[in-house]
């Protein structure tokens, strides 16, 4: 007979464990969400004021002209500053960052990214992060702080003069934050394509296990 309060076939069953806690997955979409808003508005500053020899396809920019693209961009960059504040700051005190990243090994993000080429790479436990995951989830933290202080340096090179002559001026802080947005695009592509080949992993970003 059942135990009481309990139906059939549930007894001793306990709920899967938590990969992502709900702060993390609600943190994580919206950064997707900011940065995405960021790169595509930040296309179209970089139209009107090109930094490289090239030029954007205008669908694929935001705002349909600078001031649209400045006012996309601006919205979004405060969102991404408090949303990453906050998501940071968990990861840090709750020791999340310590247990998921660490250790960052160039040696160890090698040797996985072979055995996933040859198709030898475990997805068993999504709880626990590979060397290339971590190596990547922790350089991506990296370049989310360069490129919100280059913007800085950008947007208030009088007000962040310091930050600014310590990124080598106006014009060259323009190169980083360029850079930056680019490797954080890389970042995406890879990241997404991770996320297809394991389409769990998407899940317990969604569900949380």
């Amino acid at each position: 007979m059942a135990q009481a309060g309990h139906l059939p076939g549930t007894i001793g069953k306990l709920p899967p464990p938590t990969i992502h806690p709900l702060l993390v997955r609600i943190s994580h979409w919206l950064n997707a969400a900011a940065m995405i808003v960021m790169i595509l508005s930040g296309w179209g500053i970089h139209n009107s004021y090109p930094i490289a020899p090239f030029l954007f396809p205008e669908r694929i920019t935001l705002g349909g002209g600078l001031i649209g693209a400045l006012q996309w961009h601006f919205a979004a960059m405060w969102v991404l500053v408090a949303n990453g504040l906050i998501y940071v700051t968990y990861g840090v005190l709750s020791g999340r960052f310590a247990r998921k990243l660490l250790p960052v090994s160039i040696r160890l993000a090698l040797r996985d990214g072979f055995a996933a080429l040859r198709g030898r790479l475990s997805h068993n436990d999504l709880s626990q992060y590979n060397g290339v995951q971590r190596l990547l989830y922790a350089g991506v933290l990296l370049l989310g702080v360069l490129i919100v202080l280059s913007g800085l340096a950008i947007w208030k090179p009088v007000q962040c003069q310091l930050l600014t002559l310590l990124l080598g001026g106006f014009d060259i802080a323009r190169i980083v934050h360029f850079a930056a947005m680019s490797a954080i695009v890389l970042f995406t592509l890879v990241h997404v394509a991770m996320a297809l080949i394991v389409p769990r992993s998407l899940l317990a970003m969604i569900r949380g296990h």
